[in-house]
């Protein structure tokens, strides 16, 4: 066994870890998770006094 060997094994593990990633990232179970990061942007934020329990 000499090194190109372990740079084939290394690239192929790469890989099907890439795809596993995706496979997981894409899946019909997280897409809810995914509706409500692409909501984050147009959520108002609160006034810090609401959030640290100060008052007006």
């Amino acid at each position: 066994m000499d090194i190109n060997d372990l740079r084939v094994a290394v690239t192929v593990v790469s890989l099907l870890l890439f795809i596993a990633l995706m496979l997981h990232t894409w899946s019909k179970r997280r897409q809810s998770e995914h509706e409500a990061a692409a909501m984050l942007p147009f959520v108002e934020d609160q006034p810090l006094n609401e959030t640290r329990g100060d008052k007006p």
